[in-house]
């Protein structure tokens, strides 16, 4: 990536920002005669802003037309003048409400066009509980975003998938779901007494959990299953941060347990923060990380957030969950018109999608604290994300192809350990702790210290063969052996059979070297993946094996748990480099 924005400094502002100011920008009234001669503090200030602002939205509108002459590297170039102008302005961008307001949106609206979301619709069984759209949650004196427009052409492939809150908010239960027995409601009554907070039993929990006992069963089974990636991680944190730990499940809710699930309202994530609530608590959002889509970091967030809503409502969760989903100011309003605190009784002044949204929760909680009591039969959930992985940190920019090729995974499996990263590097100007596959550091480690730091962002990792040397080596790439030595740090580059060489030089490399061999599996769009079929009897795992892949990774790029039975014929999508040298690597 050539661009230099934004800067070391633009990772410190929305770090910290968390939009709580104590300083009084109120100046001294002047007398009544200069009043008409004489701006205040906050008049200079907006006056300054908004010189600012235009001169940063100048750029911006110069990059829209680049883009659309299609004029990307120019158009990236005149972006990175706009984010530049604002941190060059010598403005406090936290001080001044209408700066910061400007920045965040202005960042979110450059990466829109720089990473396209994807305009798919969401699979029936991807999709998770009912929920309401989760846009609305800020405080009244926080700033809301309006939703973006998302450009078709774009720098970077990054992939988004639709949040299951917007198509699930419109759904609405049937005549025969509403029915609730006495005998289901006397189950429910004991059923709550298993979850670690308390709240009041309504019909309405009882009648989404008949709709996941029926026509939403799918989407719940998948959730169960998908659970098992993130909820022992999120349960911990939960826990030390002081939050119940079966609220946790507001996760199967908020995003069908995927990290890049992207809502119709930017809300990103697996807990679906807008930007605005992303940075209030903590999460970074440049150009080069957006961390409402990290692991850990957004999900300590969402569970400081929660916990500081349930002090705000005395300890009711029920009311925290709906203030999570539609904003602390709209519940507020809520109880001051019923003239009550609790949530079924302010439930008739709250919206549509908030009204379905704890119930909803209430109800997932239920189900998944006791999947059999309910009728749900959950063979096997995915691997738990942190036995997946190990960290290694970088330092600078690092690219990801690099990475993937050290450590033996394609480029789509190290987004999927590292979803919060928005370029196709770790970022610029600073160290980074980046996953890699568990049991890959120390052979990533080895061949990134060879690497002089200048040239990380675009180098590559190649193999070779046991009688290759540097020679034949600078042959076949178009270098020299004198470039490859640079590139190597001067080891000896041939010892472990990878060769480091510039990114350009790839493509010739893979031409001698990589070509297919008859009746092997074809490359998906010239990417890293190739897609296989499998025969009567397979699985994840056993096709995983034959490809000497990583059943986990495998697993995770096709969405199927490694056990679960294939049909005949099922397309599968594994890594290429497994396909095209299966005897080279050593099985994960």
């Amino acid at each position: 990536m050539k661009t230099n924005f934004p800067r070391l400094i633009a990772p410190v502002f929305l770090a910290t920002a968390v939009f709580s100011f104590a300083a009084d920008t109120r100046a001294q009234a002047p007398s009544a005669s200069s009043l008409r001669s004489t701006q205040t503090v906050v008049e200079q200030s907006d006056g300054r802003a908004q010189s600012v602002i235009d001169k940063a939205e100048n750029y911006f509108n110069l990059g829209e037309l680049n883009l659309k002459d299609n004029k990307l590297e120019a158009a990236r170039a005149d972006y990175d003048r706009a984010v530049d102008s604002i941190l060059d302005s010598g403005m406090d961008v936290r001080a001044n409400p209408r700066l910061r307001t400007y920045y965040l949106e202005l960042v979110e609206r450059i990466y829109r066009r720089e990473v396209p979301i994807q305009q798919t619709q969401p699979a029936a069984t991807t999709n998770t509980t009912l929920v309401a759209q989760n846009n609305a949650r800020t405080t009244s004196d926080a700033i809301n975003p309006q939703p973006l427009p998302a450009p078709q052409i774009g720098f970077r492939q990054q992939k988004f998938e639709p949040s299951p809150l917007d198509e699930l908010s419109k759904l609405e239960l049937t005549s025969k779901e509403q029915q609730v027995t006495p005998e289901a409601t006397a189950e429910l009554e004991q059923a709550k007494s298993a979850v670690d907070f308390g709240f009041r039993s309504n019909t309405l929990i009882q009648q989404f959990i008949n709709y996941y006992q029926g026509r939403g069963r799918a989407t719940m089974e998948t959730g169960l299953r998908r659970s098992g990636r993130y909820m022992r991680m999120a349960r911990k944190i939960f826990r030390e941060e002081g939050v119940p730990e079966d609220i946790a499940w507001l996760g199967q809710v908020e995003s069908a347990w995927r990290p890049t699930a992207y809502s119709s309202a930017a809300a990103s994530g697996l807990w679906q923060f807008i930007p605005s609530t992303g940075a209030r608590f903590g999460l970074r959002q440049t150009a080069w990380v957006d961390e409402r889509n990290s692991f850990e970091k957004a999900t300590r967030a969402s569970a400081r957030y929660l916990k500081w809503l349930a002090l705000r409502y005395n300890g009711n969760w029920e009311l925290a969950m709906g203030a999570y989903n539609t904003g602390e100011g709209n519940i507020d309003r809520a109880i001051s018109r019923a003239g009550s605190s609790d949530f079924w009784r302010i439930y008739p002044y709250i919206a549509q999608e908030t009204r379905n949204y704890v119930p909803n929760i209430l109800a997932t909680i239920l189900i998944a604290k006791n999947p059999e009591k309910f009728g749900f039969r959950v063979t096997q959930r995915d691997t738990p994300i942190e036995s997946t992985y190990d960290v290694v940190r970088v330092p600078n920019a690092t690219s990801l192809q690099f990475i993937a090729d050290a450590a033996d995974t394609s480029v789509d499996y190290l987004r999927s350990l590292n979803p919060e990263l928005r370029r196709d590097a770790t970022p610029r100007g600073e160290a980074y702790n980046v996953r890699v596959p568990a049991g890959k550091s120390k052979q990533f480690v080895a061949l990134l210290n060879r690497v002089p730091a200048g040239n990380r962002e675009s180098a590559r990792a190649i193999r070779v063969n046991p009688n290759e040397n540097l020679q034949s080596v600078a042959a076949r790439t178009g270098t020299s052996v004198a470039q490859l030595q640079v590139w190597n740090g001067g080891a000896d580059a041939t010892a472990d059979g990878r060769v480091i060489v510039p990114g350009n030089s790839v493509r010739r490399a893979g031409m001698i070297y990589e070509r297919r061999t008859a009746g092997q599996p074809s490359a998906a769009n010239g990417s890293n993946l190739v897609r296989v079929r499998a025969s009567a009897g397979d699985t994840i795992a056993k096709i995983a094996a034959r490809h000497n892949a990583s059943a986990d990774e495998v697993a995770r790029l096709n969405n199927i748990a490694a056990n679960a039975p294939l049909q005949a014929g099922q397309e599968i999508t594994v890594p290429s480099r497994a396909s095209v040298a299966p005897s080279s690597r050593r099985r994960r």
